[in-house]
């Protein structure tokens, strides 16, 4: 009982955790970005780095920011990017510092969740605006929490895939994985040690993101490692190889990843997760800060990071701080990557509410 109130209430925390002038260059020596009609990758110079970014939709179109999580790209959003284009929105989606065609600095604590939080801030600077609509999943959720708990003026409408609200707890987040997992794995402890976990990705990357981009009816083969202790072997072992691609990610999507985790390397993405106990210990005074913008909540029923919570329960848990939360939307079987997954029902809710919302 104590790990599943664990996994339900505590996980989706750990999970989480200036401004410079910006110039616009078009990357040059790329392919159409996957064929995806109207859309245009670019590189926007913030925050002191330079994002790949893609964007698509009308110039003059309300701002909507679309954030990728762990291990992704900008193109984990290649299923909503022309539906909001294609309804008047302009639409920019990074590829986050350190990862894909973005710059991914070496050092740890450029990736604290006050780095992330500016870098979205910037493009809003860098497309010439006052405030977006922000959309994120994952480890994007994490960093969309933060910028309007950060920026609270930059932003109209909030949307968190994945991801609750972060609840702040009493200790570092990492003491509280230590307490609870022991001697046993689990992943963002394994990340925690610079180079480990590079290592074991960089040798093989199809291997470790053909076993995560699956759904849960995806079949597999059984795992490598089967012994729960950290000792006993590394990430990928333990996750299943699936037999087969999922509808959502074709042979050509995975390529893509593939050879952009091969430019990039790992440790930027990685790095994030180093960054839990500076991100506890230097936002104190986020710890009764309420999110006062109109947010949507959505994810799959069977997203592991929600700890099969109900939506009753995530709503008793995110409204006392999430003042104006619209809705909580959870898909009946379906996992982690729920705008992949069901891209369609995304799209529909995502403009729904967008247009109930969007300035």
């Amino acid at each position: 009982m104590k790990r599943r109130l664990f996994h339900r209430l505590i996980l989706p925390v750990l999970s989480l955790f200036l401004l410079a002038a910006c110039t616009t260059n078009k990357v040059e020596g790329e392919e159409p970005a996957m064929n995806i009609k109207g859309v245009e990758l670019t590189e926007k110079s913030v925050n002191g780095i330079t994002l790949r970014v893609a964007e698509a939709g009308p110039e003059d179109g309300p701002l909507v920011i679309l954030v990728h999580g762990w291990p992704e790209l900008w193109y984990s959003w290649r299923y909503q990017i022309p539906a909001l284009a294609e309804a008047g929105y302009r639409v920019i989606v990074p590829d986050m510092r350190g990862y894909g065609g973005s710059d991914a600095p070496e050092a740890i604590e450029a990736y604290d969740i006050h780095k992330l939080t500016s870098d979205v801030v910037g493009l809003i600077d860098a497309y010439g605006r006052e405030d977006a609509n922000l959309v994120g999943h994952d480890w994007g959720a994490a960093v969309a929490w933060y910028s309007v708990l950060l920026h609270p003026d930059r932003f109209n409408s909030l949307v968190t895939m994945s991801v609750p609200f972060p609840q702040r707890g009493n200790r570092p987040p990492t003491e509280s994985l230590n307490h609870a997992f022991g001697d046993n794995f689990y992943y963002m402890l394994y990340f925690q040690e610079p180079g480990v976990a590079e290592a074991e990705f960089e040798a093989d990357p199809e291997r470790i993101l053909k076993r995560l981009y699956a759904s849960p009816s995806t079949p597999r083969v059984p795992p490598e490692i089967t012994d729960p202790k950290a000792a006993a072997g590394g990430f990928a072992g333990r996750l299943g190889a699936p037999t087969e691609h999922p509808e959502w990610m074709s042979p050509s999507d995975l390529d893509y990843y593939v050879e952009n985790f091969e430019g990039s390397g790992f440790h930027g993405g990685i790095n994030y997760y180093r960054n839990l106990d500076r991100n506890w210990e230097t936002t104190p005074e986020l710890a009764e800060a309420t999110i006062d913008i109109p947010t949507l909540f959505i994810a799959g029923e069977k997203d592991v990071v929600i700890g099969g919570a109900t939506a009753d329960q995530l709503k008793a848990s995110m409204s006392p701080r999430v003042t104006q939360l619209e809705d909580i939307t959870l898909y009946p079987n379906t996992g982690h990557w729920v705008q992949q997954e069901e891209a369609d029902r995304v799209n529909a809710d995502l403009l729904a509410f967008l247009g109930k919302v969007a300035d």
